[in-house]
């Protein structure tokens, strides 16, 4: 169980932990943005065959919204696209925004995501400049809880089901608050059936790898029927 650093792909991630654990068959169940940090979920060898049961597992979230600005991938790492003057704030506004962004709803991906048209990820097509219309697509979400409102941002926490994304989720909620917004951080903080995982850094595997060797490290995997 990984938690990824920020500035890694997912897939940079799994090959480092790949590398340290000397293995020759690898995968991950659910890509992490770059942006993110947080639990992913790494399988190596037999167990890489149950790596699809896990890409469609509960999810929950922390995430930061930052209010009044809008950008291209809807995160801090996009380049911005309009910005709006942000309303006073209070938990009856926000909960009143929220709440047709709970339960079975419809959503749009962002044209920045892993989604594939074509046979090509869409984020691969917005980088070429392409002309993109993201799908729609029924998600769940089963919460959002408001954890703190400080000056122009909010800590969320949601839980979700597979295939939503948070980042058009805190998109959605700056249009209804006529605002816009874009998430400044986001951290996995767990996929079932992990509700409370051990994680392990990239810096602690590199560790074990140095001081104890192959043994330190098989110590850290978990078995197979864990993930089931």
């Amino acid at each position: 169980l990984l938690d990824k650093p920020v500035g890694l792909t997912s897939n940079r991630a799994l090959q480092e932990a790949k590398r340290l654990l000397l293995a020759r068959k690898a995968g991950h169940t659910g890509s992490l943005d770059p942006l993110a940090s947080g639990l992913l979920p790494l399988c190596f060898g037999e167990a890489t065959k149950v790596a699809g049961l896990l890409l469609g597992s509960g999810k929950a979230y922390d995430t930061v919204a930052v209010l009044g600005t809008t950008t291209d991938t809807d995160d801090a790492e996009g380049a911005p696209l309009r910005e709006r003057a942000v309303p006073p704030l209070d938990v009856a506004s926000l909960e009143a925004a929220l709440a047709p962004l709970k339960g079975r709803i419809r959503q749009r991906a962002t044209i920045y995501s892993a989604l594939k048209q074509g046979g090509e990820p869409l984020y691969t097509k917005a980088r070429r400049g392409d002309v993109i219309e993201a799908p729609e697509r029924d998600v769940e979400v089963h919460g959002i809880e408001i954890l703190d409102i400080a000056s122009g941002q909010l800590s969320l926490r949601v839980q979700c089901g597979s295939g939503t994304y948070v980042r058009s989720l805190v998109r959605d909620l700056g249009e209804a608050l006529g605002c816009g917004a874009h998430v400044g951080a986001l951290r996995r903080l767990w996929v079932d059936p992990f509700r409370q995982p051990r994680m392990y850094t990239l810096e602690a595997l590199q560790a074990l790898a140095e001081q104890g060797g192959e043994a330190a490290l098989d110590a850290c995997l978990l078995p197979i029927e864990a993930g089931l």
